[in-house]
């Protein structure tokens, strides 16, 4: 028995490939499948079937693809009905695989179709579940993504879930092994742990979910509470997972087209494309072609881009460094964003060269930044997360989320300074870039963000610790 986590820390994203006796079985696959086909190739295997847990909807799935290239059968729990051929596995299936065996145990409450495989050892020893949303580790799956009935609510949803968490897998033993579909930083859960496998003895004795003397309704409570609204990209996602796709192929030929700066610039004002930069955040400060977005590569790529963007039918331009266009669209599509039409050639310095129109953003170190405050009294907005900004935040400081920015236009200058930090750099230059697009001009980026201002003399509120938040 070959158990392999395939992780994407862009996406905080799991993919399990497991292998027995030359069958292999692959759950929750990304979207390009080469890395799954040359593990299968190496080892001598052949790929028999892939299962998925729910339709995601964070990230476009490779089952289509996988199954058209292999054969294999893509096997959903009850109440699945995509457009494509599929087995749509009963409670309680069986499925073999070498001297493995796979049940499906149905668990609804994420989404109404959620399955997690149970995975038997030679011996029919429970080993391990795959829990995909259904169970992460120190939290579970938000309950308000599933498409479901107007009559139901996200309260109606945390109530099955409830049940299939106590009915199907608190049941199980203490030593059975945890693989979730996703980890620290993913949309899909409120507080999920760093660690990417644990035991669920150890998720029952942590994971808030789990108490075993919490009542239904403490449950309901407790998972309905503070949830964010969803990035307006989940849906599309979802339904392309239900419905099908281009093949990744084409949409990376599609996208890799080299264009000199005048081909580039006709492009963009022909076809409507947003001009998205990828490349660092310290590059796009000191110049970039102007009501350009910038995202980095080097951050949260994709979950960034399909929070902001939004409309996965966007045409996309690329500026992106060297050797890593390719990379850029592949990434762009694991969140369904397949309109790639081509990449600067050349990069920004072509641009430049090309004598074309440039602009920058006025960017200061914290240690400037405190003195300029001591003089002056312009506003001050934090693009963190709420929780970020409310477990420690510099004093008189305003919380506008990147996620919501959209929400916090009408409380930003329009005609005088005001200043942007984030954490680290990365968020707040993002923000830059789209008030930019907008015709906002007058902010001025905090380099190192709040990292760096906690290191001036700027008073501060108390720390609090966010898992109490």
């Amino acid at each position: 028995m070959h158990i392999e986590q395939i992780y994407t820390g862009c996406l905080a994203q799991g993919a399990y490939y497991i292998e027995s006796n030359g069958e292999v079985a692959i759950i929750d696959p990304l979207r390009e499948t080469k890395p799954y086909l040359e593990r299968a190739k190496n080892a001598k295997a052949s790929i028999k079937y892939i299962f998925e847990t729910h339709f995601h909807a964070d990230f476009v799935s490779g089952h289509v693809t996988l199954s058209k290239q292999t054969g294999a059968p893509i096997v959903f729990g009850p109440n699945a009905h995509p457009s494509f051929d599929c087995v749509i596995a009963q409670d309680q299936q069986h499925f073999s695989l070498g001297d493995l065996t796979i049940v499906a145990l149905h668990t609804p409450g994420h989404t109404m179709e959620s399955t997690t495989y149970l995975l038997r050892d030679k011996n029919g020893r429970d080993h391990a579940i795959f829990s995909g949303d259904t169970l992460f580790l120190g939290d579970v799956g938000r309950p308000d993504l599933a498409q479901k009935a107007d009559d139901m609510t996200q309260e109606d949803l945390a109530g099955m879930l409830f049940d299939s968490l106590r009915n199907k897998i608190m049941p199980l033993a203490d030593d059975v092994i945890v693989y979730p579909a996703h980890g620290a930083g993913s949309a899909c859960g409120k507080n999920m742990m760093k660690e990417t496998v644990d035991t669920l003895g150890n998720q029952k004795q942590m994971n808030y979910a789990l108490r075993a003397n919490m009542t239904r309704e403490e449950f309901i409570e407790e998972v309905t509470d503070g949830l964010l609204p969803p990035p307006d990209y989940f849906p599309l996602n979802v339904k392309l997972n239900k419905e099908g796709y281009d093949d990744i192929a084409q949409v990376i030929n599609r996208g890799i087209q080299p264009l000199s700066p005048d081909a580039f610039e006709v492009a963009a004002q022909e076809t409507g494309a947003i001009i998205l930069d990828v490349r660092h955040e310290s590059e796009f400060v000191k110049g970039h072609i102007p009501r350009s977005i910038f995202i980095g590569l080097d951050g949260s790529f994709a979950p960034w881009v399909g929070s902001l963007i939004a409309d996965i039918n966007q045409p996309l331009l690329l500026v992106a460094p060297e050797g890593r266009e390719e990379e850029a669209i592949t990434r762009l599509s694991r969140v369904g964003f397949d309109q790639t039409l081509g990449y600067l050639n050349g990069g920004f310095s072509a641009w430049q060269a090309a004598s074309k129109e440039c602009d920058a953003i006025k960017s200061i170190s914290a240690e400037a930044f405190a003195q300029a405050l001591s003089q002056e009294d312009h506003p001050v907005f934090d693009v963190r997360k709420p929780s970020e900004y409310l477990s420690e935040h510099l004093q008189n400081a305003q919380n506008a989320p990147l996620d919501f920015l959209n929400n916090h236009l009408a409380e930003l200058p329009q005609d005088t300074p005001f200043y942007l930090h984030c954490a680290g750099g990365y968020r707040s230059v993002i923000a830059a870039s789209i008030l930019k697009s907008r015709g906002i001009h007058h902010h001025i980026d905090v380099a190192g963000g709040y990292k760096s201002i906690a290191a001036t003399h700027l008073p501060r509120t108390e720390y609090v610790c966010p898992s109490t938040l």
